[in-house]
């Protein structure tokens, strides 16, 4: 999720010590001009998260409810990643943190973790979060709707979970991700499956592709599809992987 509205706020976000990467860090991270062209795929999917009044009670209760299949099978997500003591992995769409506690303990204390958002209320939960568990790891990352932020070359992973049907343009963010992963680097995407005639009515409204389109997506991107990988307890996502050419 990631905003034209995020630098403006960005000054005023509390800084705890978890960190919070800014605009002025990363410059190079910013689009590159031949893509500054591609037009919004997905206009006002984000309209909620850009809201500095979201309710962070409310996202819980939506993000971490038992109804949620993700929710339930986060252990068995997290170990997809297959993180490493003193690596780097990047939470795209990070939210609420439901997963800052696997990858935390993933990449151990010499390790980072990047919790990339585009909604202000998250970023100042996952810095009240960070803070409170003692993940010195963490430092939070405020996006754009068009960049992640991120420094060139600064993960080895990269995880967006539910959130790739909210990236606006796809094609910006992507080149964000590939120039932000070290070169074998891998990326980890879990979405809704969305197929006429089977899927939810909510998701075939909600949801911008299905699986296949994501994938030729990613691939012009300039990764290459490693496999997807079968989690016990999904019926409505998917989970592929990546790696950076």
């Amino acid at each position: 999720m990631r905003s034209q509205l995020c630098l403006p706020v960005l000054w005023s976000l509390p800084l705890f010590f978890a960190g919070c990467v800014g605009p002025s860090e990363f410059a190079e991270a910013e689009p590159k001009k031949a893509l500054l062209a591609e037009k919004n795929v997905k206009p006002g999917i984000n309209k909620r998260f850009k809201d500095p009044k979201l309710s962070v009670a409310w996202a819980k209760r939506t993000f971490e409810g038992e109804s949620r299949e993700i929710f339930l099978q986060r252990h068995r997500i997290a170990k997809v990643l297959e993180l490493k003591p003193g690596g780097a992995v990047a939470d795209i769409g990070a939210g609420t943190g439901l997963f800052l506690p696997f990858f935390t303990k993933g990449v151990g204390k010499t390790g980072t973790v990047y919790a990339v958002e585009i909604a202000p209320r998250f970023i100042d939960h996952l810095q009240e979060l960070s803070k409170k568990k003692g993940w010195t790891q963490v430092k939070t990352v405020f996006c754009t709707d068009r960049s992640t932020r991120l420094e060139t070359g600064s993960i080895d992973t990269a995880f967006i979970c539910d959130t790739y049907h909210h990236f606006e343009y796809p094609r910006t963010t992507l080149q964000s991700l590939h120039d932000a992963l070290r070169p074998g680097g891998r990326l980890v995407i879990v979405d809704f499956e969305r197929i006429p005639g089977k899927s939810r009515k909510w998701i075939l409204g909600h949801v911008r592709c299905g699986k296949e389109t994501v994938i030729k997506e990613v691939l012009s991107a300039g990764f290459r599809f490693e496999d997807e990988v079968q989690v016990k307890g999904l019926r409505e996502n998917y989970v592929l992987r990546f790696r950076r050419k």
